[in-house]
């Protein structure tokens, strides 16, 4: 079986590229995928057996900064590749991924049946993206919402004690992703962690020395206070916090 992997070199996708044993993951200078042409040609050519749709332009402010880069390459890039899949390879599985920050923010908790409602032009877009796949004429479609995070030292000085998620690191979401496709699941899945952390006490795990920082000294675009997700479909996933031991997804 092959599958298809783009974003193969971000958080996410370099996860699951490495436990895909059989994947095409096309870097950003092979594969454009705001180029129509360029995509329906390279799927013409490999013909996946699956495709996980990790590739995404993320950060809130980057997003907010460049609407016309952040919707081209979330929304457009992904009708592209939906319209290349449908084309040539319309039985296979179609997985994309998306973000816990497609809800507003404020309650938290959110499950596959709340709706959604974007706080920021980064989360419309990841909506948008979903829109795309979930109303197509798709065979196969899988969305799966999650809050991945790479295993290294925090990026910043400080972090909120103010903001929340189920987090889990992205190699733990990548096996989780693979336990969602390997039960045949379909439709909007939530891949969540078992405990509702701040992003303060997530980045002490791996940045003993981070600094706290609360919201109030946030200044810029609009921010999910609460991203927190529930899923009512499959339970929740426990937040590795070392890489020695990683529990057997199936027990």
């Amino acid at each position: 079986m092959t599958t298809l992997i783009t974003g193969g070199s971000g958080n996410l996708g370099s996860e699951i590229v490495k436990i895909e044993p059989s994947n095409l993951h096309p870097s950003h200078c092979e594969l454009d995928f705001t180029n129509a042409q360029a995509v329906l040609d390279y799927v013409q050519e490999t013909k996946p057996d699956r495709t996980i749709h990790c590739a995404a332009l993320i950060g809130i402010g980057r997003c907010d900064q460049d609407k016309v880069k952040a919707y081209s390459t979330n929304v457009q890039g992904t009708r592209n590749l939906v319209r290349a899949v449908l084309q040539f390879c319309p039985d296979s599985l179609f997985v994309y991924i998306s973000t816990a920050s497609v809800f507003y923010g404020d309650t938290g908790d959110y499950t596959e049946y709340d709706v959604p409602n974007p706080k920021n032009f980064y989360s419309l877009t990841k909506l948008l993206g979903e829109f795309v796949v979930s109303e197509s004429s798709l065979a196969n479609w899988l969305i799966i919402r999650t809050n991945p995070v790479p295993r290294r030292k925090w990026s910043y000085p400080k972090a909120f004690t103010d903001r929340f998620g189920t987090y889990l690191y992205a190699d733990d979401v990548a096996k989780a992703v693979q336990y969602v496709v390997d039960q045949k699941m379909r439709g909007i899945v939530h891949v969540c962690g078992d405990e509702k952390l701040s992003m303060f006490e997530l980045a002490r795990i791996t940045t003993p020395e981070i600094l706290p920082t609360t919201m109030r000294e946030y200044v810029g675009p609009p921010l999910p206070v609460d991203m927190s997700l529930r899923s009512v479909r499959i339970r929740s996933f426990p937040l590795t916090r070392s890489q020695e031991a990683h529990p057997t997804l199936a027990d």
